[in-house]
């Protein structure tokens, strides 16, 4: 008896069912789309595609070239290439100590400028010697009786960014521009694999680097690695030659290596009195150079930047006002 009173509620109660209209909740409402959502929809679309054009130049043809408003600028991971309309720089005269250094990279860069075979560079050596200095100066001295069309363009990629440059030489390959990608202070230490997309584009990609970019760095190593990194890569290693050889040979991918050496008394003393005569300090012979050695001994070093440093103490101190342009 209880299992047919079960099949006769059961059967009710699809009948039930059957005759119940299907509900309105079960069909997608229609959405009111009037003339002001649709041109809401519009202006942010317009909006968004404003903010992607400006954060990535397009090298489109119709546009013309993004590079032409300015001669510097600084690449950004995300794709983005930042104007720099005024460089932090000295001028060439103004280097000190660095004659044969100079002549080399000023020749390198002028063949390259002037559309000829020209090497990859490695400025490596003591710190605050100018190795930085001497690029941005040789950018600026190229371009000075260069036409708009025919200036060297330069671009600073920052050393945590190197993974991103296969990206930058992809922007770069199709303008009508030449380009110094620069970066300064590049070092690898511990596991860090980034490495591997310089070397790629120095010397071991399928395209190979672009004809109308070389590449300036610059380095307080030799061979971009710590020594001691190096040592315990042989020690630990099953094989040590193979182990080193990977981060060794990126240096070796730089045609042009330009040691930069710590600056004798005189070479110093003679940056300073050139920094002196430049911007006009007037001050006795004899008291600068006891000044400036004075300077040096309590920095423990003399270089191109103490040299810089204390002029700057100088002049703050004399009232005279400096310009780098």
């Amino acid at each position: 008896m209880p299992k047919k009173a079960n099949k006769t509620a059961s059967k009710t109660t699809s009948k039930a069912a059957a005759r119940t209209p299907v509900k309105a909740a079960t069909k997608r409402p229609e959405t009111a789309f009037d003339g002001t959502t649709a041109e809401r929809i519009a202006t942010a679309l317009e909006s968004i595609a404003i903010l992607l054009a400006a954060a990535s130049p397009e090298l489109d043809p119709e546009l013309g070239e993004p590079f032409a408003d300015a001669d510097a600028f600084v690449w950004h991971p995300d794709g983005r290439l930042t104007p720099v309309p005024r460089v932090s720089r000295v001028e060439i005269g103004l280097l000190k100590g660095v004659d044969r250094m100079r002549d080399i990279l000023m020749e390198n860069t002028e063949r390259f400028a002037n559309g000829f075979p020209a090497n990859n560079a490695l400025l490596w050596g003591a710190r605050g010697m100018g190795k930085s200095s001497l690029v941005k100066a040789a950018h600026a001295s190229l371009n000075l009786d260069r036409k708009p069309a025919d200036r060297l363009k330069l671009i600073e990629i920052h050393r945590e960014d190197i993974e991103s440059l296969p990206g930058l030489m992809e922007l770069l390959r199709s303008s009508s521009f030449r380009f110094i990608v620069f970066c300064d202070d590049l070092s690898f230490d511990g596991n860090d694999a980034s490495y591997k997309s310089l070397k790629a584009v120095l010397e071991g990609g399928i395209e190979g680097r672009p004809d109308n970019v070389i590449l300036y760095a610059t380095s307080n190593r030799r061979h971009l690695l710590a020594r001691e990194m190096i040592e315990n890569e042989r020690s630990t290693a099953i094989n040590p030659g193979e182990a080193v050889e990977e981060k060794v040979s990126l240096s070796d991918r730089f045609g042009l290596w330009l040691g930069f050496h710590r600056c004798s008394q005189d070479e110093y003393l003679a940056m300073v009195k050139g920094y002196c005569d430049h911007f006009g300090i007037k001050i006795a012979d004899e008291e600068l150079e006891r000044e400036a050695l004075e300077w040096s001994t309590t920095r423990g070093s003399r270089s191109g930047r103490v040299a810089w440093q204390f002029t700057q103490e100088l002049a703050g101190r004399l009232g005279v006002r400096l310009s780098t342009k």
